[in-house]
């Protein structure tokens, strides 16, 4: 019996009744599965994102990702287009690109010399015709049937995405209108100024993560700091967006004080839960913020299947990407972006705001915790299962946040394409 044979005898059966009520721990877990994530999910017909277009203005200019667990280059060639491919030299596999960014003319593998140029192709060798009449490359060695895989690539209000599958959906039709819509909202017509960028390593698998982005539920009970300050409470206007498919989303909320104001009762209070701190700010100019959307929608929280998060927090603005390193880790970078036209004030606020979010942040900080929780308490139990009935078992839009339909449509989609 082969060893993947085995494997699926051994793993409890998700049953196709349980659909996306009920998750199995072992999907957090399993390695097996993982090895099929990276090649039906990542290396698959899906569009990960790669990088913000405005990182890539002048020919010669590149950056290094990864689409999963697989390193890509992204270029601008000198004919204006943007190019992506892996970040693998042709001959034994070694990284061509050892910087995270930068502006080359081309790219030679320092192990061996081997030239690529901007577009993935082998375009040189190191003493291919060898020295004196000896050596050098066989006769039979064609450079143009060499050349690590390329993806198909695409731009969407200057989000640049890619795929290893050149048949994937249009990007417009992946995503559905709504979602196009709601990228559009923060992006469309203005350029945007990288502000800053780093990456976080989480003790937890990639899927947890995803889960978290999309679980309005938890967002103003984990982060106290939330409803503290009165910047997110479930009792706010708002909803919840999910696309046709399931796997992509956007949650918002509108600050109303007034409404907030005029309720007679606390509604976190009489849940008796955690919700908020008697912690103060020494300085409030954190809070500060400007209108910057006529929607009044000051908390949109976007998510592209599998593993891509736009975010806007007040004037806080960032993507990020979600990025597998085996069962039990993974990599979240951020990007942290203001826009050409913001005065001095306004990009100081989004620089102040900024402390919001991310690894020390005093919003999101817990999230980092919350998903290494899970792992360590589940790991024991891979036969048992999580729960997802708030909102009740529908993967539709709602004008709601109290609600996991988001979760359970990123697990209809999932259980779409990895066929389990």
């Amino acid at each position: 019996m082969t060893e993947h044979a085995r494997l699926e005898l051994e793993r409890p059966e998700w049953s196709k009744e349980e659909g996306v009520r009920r998750i199995p721990y072992w999907t957090f877990i399993d390695k097996e599965l993982f090895e099929r994530e990276k090649q039906k999910l990542f290396n698959g017909p899906t569009w990960n994102f790669l990088c913000l277009e405005v990182e890539l203005q002048v020919p010669g200019d590149f950056v290094a990702v990864h689409v999963g667990e697989t390193p890509v280059i992204v270029t601008r060639d000198r004919d204006g287009e943007l190019y992506a491919f892996e970040n693998r030299c042709s001959h034994r596999g070694s990284l061509l690109a050892l910087e995270d960014r930068g502006n080359v003319k081309d790219f030679t593998c320092v192990y061996h010399a081997w030239t690529h140029n901007l577009q993935g192709d082998l375009v040189g060798v190191a003493f291919k015709d060898g020295i004196g009449g000896k050596g050098g490359i066989a006769k039979d060695f064609c450079m143009s049937d060499q050349g690590p895989r390329k993806l198909r690539v695409t731009v969407l209000s200057g989000l640049v995405f890619g795929s290893f599958d050149e048949n994937v959906d249009d990007i417009e039709d992946y995503l559905g209108p709504e979602i196009v819509g709601r990228i559009a909202r923060v992006l469309d017509g203005r350029k945007p100024v990288v502000l800053g960028r780093f990456t976080q390593i989480l003790p937890n698998n990639w899927k947890l993560y995803a889960e978290n982005t999309k679980d309005s539920y938890h967002a103003s009970i984990l982060h106290t700091f939330f409803t503290t300050f009165e910047l997110n409470r479930l009792s706010q206007r708002g909803g919840i967006i999910v696309s046709e498919n399931g796997g992509s989303h956007v949650s918002y909320s509108m600050i109303d004080r007034e409404a907030e104001a005029a309720k007679t009762k606390d509604v976190y209070s009489d849940q008796n839960i955690r919700s908020q701190s008697d912690l103060k700010l020494s300085d409030m100019s954190l809070l500060g913020n400007f209108k910057e959307f006529k929607d009044d929608i000051t908390l949109q929280i976007l998510s592209v299947f599998p593993n891509f998060v736009l975010q806007q927090i007040q004037n806080a603005l960032a993507v990020r990407t979600i990025l597998p390193r085996g069962t039990d880790s993974m990599h979240l970078k951020w990007t942290y972006f203001g826009f050409e036209d913001d005065t001095p004030e306004q990009r100081k606020t989004r620089m102040k705001q900024s402390n919001l979010v991310g690894p020390g942040g005093y919003v999101s900080m817990e999230d980092g915790c919350i998903g290494g929780f899970v792992q360590r308490g589940t790991i024991g139990s891979p036969d048992e299962q999580a729960v997802l009935a708030m909102g009740g078992y529908s993967t539709d839009s709602s004008d709601d946040r109290i609600t996991e339909a988001a979760i359970r449509g990123f697990w209809r989609e999932y259980r779409l394409r990895m066929d389990v």
